[in-house]
């Protein structure tokens, strides 16, 4: 009875580490290719990969697999991982750092120490096997995916026709800066932008200015061909023939930016203004808001 149940526990704590090894699994392997996968260097990448987006998975894979092999140096190293957690994420929530990180982790290693799944080698299979065969499903297709994006090198003034717009989009600077940027600052910059889009006038210019997003939707592009997109701002949705994907002429493959902020402030909260994804989603974003991630580019109409 006493085995029976000590393989109770452990299997309940390989179920568990599984469970949370895998999520994390699917969103570092999503998001690696959403966000990240930017750099020119192909260590690089696989550098952010492994140590940011996969970091969790091969932490609760690891602690499962040396506390199987060692019980009390699993506990401890359990432990430490809920202390460390505290630490790094003080400014957190207990919801979120103490019911999400820090008491999982602690429950598990006294599952891992109390508990002994039978037989240990399917446990050491599933512990591994599940999350990476994870990682390779959805990595693979994503891979081929951005291999495939188009880049033609030039981030200068660049005119954008189809699906009944066509604009001038900034040249890379100012207009078109690799750093994040709030709203109001995206509309200062435009107001007083220069005519070839590169220095910020000391008087109001008034040539440029942002995007709406009725604009940027029918601008996307996929492999140099207009995406089709309509937007239809009753459902706030943006529909498309072709998905379009994060490529020249408006996007920077090698950015870390792959949201536009719009022109356009939220009918359903003024705080908001619409940003655009580089896959074509639109979303509302508070406009004080500026991540590295959360940019512009400017626009104005051809010949102006």
């Amino acid at each position: 009875m006493k085995v029976q149940k000590k393989a109770v526990f452990g299997w309940i704590g390989v179920s568990f580490t599984v469970l949370l090894s895998s999520l994390w699994a699917y969103w570092g392997a999503i998001e690696n290719f959403h966000e990240g996968w930017y750099s020119t260097s192909m260590w690089e990448n696989l550098f952010m990969l492994i140590f940011q987006y996969l970091l969790f998975t091969i932490v609760f894979t690891g602690l499962a697999l040396v506390a199987l092999r060692w019980k009390k140096i699993g506990l401890t190293l359990h432990v430490a991982a809920a202390g460390f957690s505290v630490w790094f994420f003080s400014g957190a929530s207990f919801s979120v750092v103490g019911l999400m990180i820090v008491i999982p982790i602690i429950a598990l290693g006294l599952l891992y120490y109390v508990g002994e799944p039978q037989p240990k080698k399917w446990a050491y299979r599933l512990l591994i096997g599940i999350p990476l065969a994870i990682v390779l499903a959805l990595s693979i297709p994503n891979a081929i995916r951005v291999s495939q994006r188009m880049n033609d090198h030039d981030f200068g003034l660049r005119i954008v026709e189809g699906n009944g717009v066509t604009l001038t989009w900034a040249p890379r600077g100012p207009g078109w800066p690799d750093k994040g940027t709030s709203w109001d600052e995206a509309q200062r910059i435009c107001t007083y932008l220069s005519e070839d889009g590169t220095t910020i006038m000391a008087q109001e210019q008034n040539l440029w200015r942002l995007p709406t997003v009725d604009e940027a939707v029918r601008s996307m592009m996929l492999h140099g061909e207009n995406a089709k997109g309509v937007w239809h701002p009753e459902q706030e949705k943006a529909v498309y023939e072709r998905i379009p994907d994060k490529e020249t002429p408006l996007w920077d493959v090698h950015s870390k930016v792959i949201y536009y902020w719009t022109a356009d402030t939220s009918v359903k909260d003024e705080r908001n203004a619409y940003i655009i994804v580089y896959h074509g989603g639109v979303y509302p974003k508070r406009k004080t808001e500026g991540q590295s991630y959360l940019s512009f580019r400017a626009v104005r109409e051809v010949g102006d």
